[in-house]
């Protein structure tokens, strides 16, 4: 280790290095504090949570703040589970959508290819704001307001998964897919045993995102609903600060991890997955 150490400052311009390295640590603590602060600040008590100055590390691990927020009145678990369904949904219908579509796109010859797939990109660039009232009233037209189906429905394609899978789906040579159909080889047979393994990074990284962005969503279901039955976790975390009176940031700390710690696990487990859906790969 001292000879690393040494080795680190007689290289060259090891200063600028020197320096690189020690914005890239304080921009690492940067990133890292919140989700720190929000996790110990769900362990400590509320008088210990409302103690200025703060304490960085709790002075006694507690419950408390969990306690509190399962016992608010509030249905946490059944948020928890509106949350999961709609997310194990959307990725479900857009998985069914994407795949198909990607692959006629980068690999099919149909009338019009290009005048859809130009659709598809407007599609993605037309912020979602703009749909909400269009879409509100369709779902109200067909009585659905009060049920997860608005929260599943309307982002059941994504257009900007469609044209990331596209691009994945163009990396592997033709040749490939000509000798699968020499072989009898059908369509649905060539996206999941060829094309689906070899863009697997793709999925994954088109899985991680609507993950995301579904498991955090509050606007959308809070335009789409009027039943607390039928409303996720984020709206749960809002509603706990108005059943407890006031700002408890142990109990509001102990939901925000309950919400936020899932994401944390899966893009841990996927970055991997994630960095290689945004490099090109050569496939020989």
């Amino acid at each position: 280790m001292i000879k690393a150490i040494k080795n680190y400052f007689v290289q060259p311009k090891w200063g600028l290095q020197l320096f690189s390295d020690i914005v890239k640590i304080l921009l690492m603590l940067a990133f890292i504090f919140p989700f720190y602060w929000m996790i110990v600040t769900a362990f400590k008590s509320y008088t210990e949570s409302m103690a200025v100055p703060p304490t960085l590390i709790p002075s006694v691990w507690t419950l408390e703040g969990y306690r509190s927020t399962f016992n608010s009145g509030l249905d946490i678990l059944n948020y928890a589970k509106n949350t999961v369904i709609v997310t194990a949904s959307v990725i479900t219908l857009q998985l069914l959508i994407m795949v198909p579509a990607a692959y006629a796109f980068a690999k099919r010859e149909f009338p019009l290819k290009g005048f859809w797939f130009g659709i598809v990109l407007v599609a993605f660039m037309i912020p979602l704001q703009l749909t909400y009232i269009p879409v509100y009233l369709s779902m109200q037209s067909m009585n659905l307001v009060n049920t997860l189906w608005p929260q599943i429905l309307p982002m059941g394609a994504d257009a900007f998964g469609i044209f990331m899978l596209r691009q994945s789906f163009k990396q592997i040579p033709d040749e490939i897919i000509e000798s699968a159909k020499l072989d009898s080889a059908g369509e649905i047979q060539i996206m999941l045993r060829i094309m689906l393994p070899m863009c697997k990074s793709a999925m994954v990284t088109i899985a991680m995102f609507s993950f995301i962005g579904t498991w955090n969503a509050y606007f959308w279901p809070l335009v789409m609903t009027r039943n607390e039955s039928v409303r996720p976790l984020t709206m749960a975390v809002e509603k706990l600060r108005d059943v407890e009176m006031g700002i408890r940031w142990n109990s509001l700390m102990a939901a925000n991890t309950l919400l936020v710690v899932p994401i944390l696990i899966v893009f841990i487990f996927a970055s991997k997955k994630i960095i290689e859906g945004f490099a090109y790969r050569g496939m020989k």
